[in-house]
């Protein structure tokens, strides 16, 4: 449960209970824990060390300033994939040089402002984007960096929409035509293609894929150095699981053990993007009950957060444990998972207000008895959470609260009904 436990008195994030965040801020809110935040970027750092990685947080997945303010001094750099997540960066203290700039349509602004900020490295998609990245470091008078995303063609064995290493997706060009692409832009005099790239999908939860993955890419990189090019990094990407259920993915060091030393021998600097993996289990989305109701065969529990606070479910049929903030007593659980021993259990659907039928969190999920007002917390949100929050049915996104030991503080306001409108007031 990392540090969300359950004590006589309900659930605690860290040493503060979260029946008192809900009652200062109301619901549905996201909660985050500090002390996970760190205790799993710190596991990445070990297991890690004797590549030295950079390891780059990727701030899509949870993009909280204060969270983003927290890994920097931990000396964490940033995988950005918009203009917007270059800003995010650079507010929240990140070094330009430590930034890692991915995403499969820049566009012309987005690659000035990455110039213009000093980027480290850019992880590009095509030669029509090299292209266009040589040709804006040129009209600046700046020489730039990148890494050709290459498409090793591995199965991550994850769902469909989060697959992004097979032939089939719009990600990276595959092994066959990196080497012409590196013959065609190694004399471009404003721009150093020096790294390969690559990324598997999200949650990748075997070692193997990266293995494999990782075997294909180093071939590559011995073919491009014989023909004379210098190759100085790899970037293994992100993706790397985290435990919705207990003990469902690898550990940091189990990942290591595989992929370290097939990269040692190489001489590479290796940089890394892991999010998920970070901030998954440091968030959770409390939600309070509003209604039950029976319809055709199914108990209904209709709870105040929906798919714009939490879109997972919905998008990606995703599984979350749920467990009531204050259990009966010989209810709490020790872990995360489908089946918490224990009598009074039911099987309920947990759905949102929006209007759509796939605001659903849980379907026929067996709960203990659960009335109006009372406090449901959905595990493991920290990633793609708030992040892909959005507005649909003019709902305000809710606010986001960092605990600290006994601790908290609100880290992102609610929006109001004014800040739904403000844009269009023009």
């Amino acid at each position: 449960m990392d540090h969300f436990r359950y004590r006589s008195d309900g659930l605690f994030a860290e040493d503060t209970a979260v029946e008192a965040v809900a009652a200062a801020v109301d619901t549905p809110v996201y909660i985050y824990s500090r002390a996970t935040l760190l205790e799993h970027y710190r596991g990445i750092v070990r297991a890690f060390q004797r590549l030295r990685p950079l390891v780059c947080y990727s701030v899509k997945c949870c993009s909280n300033l204060h969270l983003c303010r927290l890994l920097r001094e931990e000396g964490a750099g940033f995988d950005v994939v918009s203009g917007g997540e270059i800003r995010r960066a650079l507010e929240a203290g990140g070094d330009p040089a430590r930034l890692v700039f991915a995403g499969v349509g820049k566009t012309a602004a987005e690659l000035d402002l990455g110039i213009q900020a000093g980027v480290g490295w850019f992880n590009v998609e095509s030669e029509a984007e090299l292209e266009a990245l040589a040709a804006q470091a040129q009209r600046q008078g700046r020489r730039v960096r990148a890494a050709l995303r290459v498409n090793p063609d591995v199965d991550p064995r994850t769902h469909r929409h989060t697959t992004t290493g097979t032939r089939e997706t719009k990600f990276g060009v595959d092994l066959e035509q990196a080497r012409r692409v590196f013959d065609a832009f190694a004399d471009r005099p404003h721009l150093t293609l020096r790294g390969i790239h690559f990324h598997l999908g999200s949650p990748v939860n075997q070692v193997d894929p990266y293995v494999t993955a990782i075997g294909r890419c180093l071939e590559l990189i011995t073919d491009l150095r014989r023909a004379g090019h210098d190759i100085e990094a790899l970037n293994l990407g992100g993706g790397y699981g985290a435990d919705y259920r207990a003990d469902q993915a690898p550990s940091p060091a189990d990942y290591a053990a595989a992929v370290v030393p097939l990269i040692e021998p190489a001489g590479l600097a290796t940089i890394m993007e892991p999010g998920r993996s970070i901030a998954a289990n440091a968030g959770i989305l409390v939600t309070r009950v509003l209604y039950r109701k029976r319809s055709g065969d199914r108990d209904f529990v209709i709870v105040d957060a929906g798919m714009t606070d939490l879109l997972r479910p919905a998008l990606y049929d995703a599984w979350h444990f749920i467990w009531p903030v204050r259990p009966p007593p010989d209810l709490a659980p020790a872990a995360r998972g489908e089946d918490v021993p224990g009598d009074g259990l039911a099987p309920v659907t947990v759905v949102g207000p929006v209007c759509e039928t796939t605001d659903c969190f849980a379907r026929d999920r067996l709960l203990p008895p659960l009335k109006p007002g009372d406090l449901l917390a959905v595990f493991t949100a920290g990633a793609y959470g708030m992040s892909m929050a959005g507005q649909y049915n003019s709902r305000p996104r809710p606010p986001e609260v960092l605990v600290e030991g006994d601790r908290f503080r609100l880290i992102r306001r609610r929006e109001t009904y004014d800040d739904l409108v403000a844009c269009e007031r023009v």
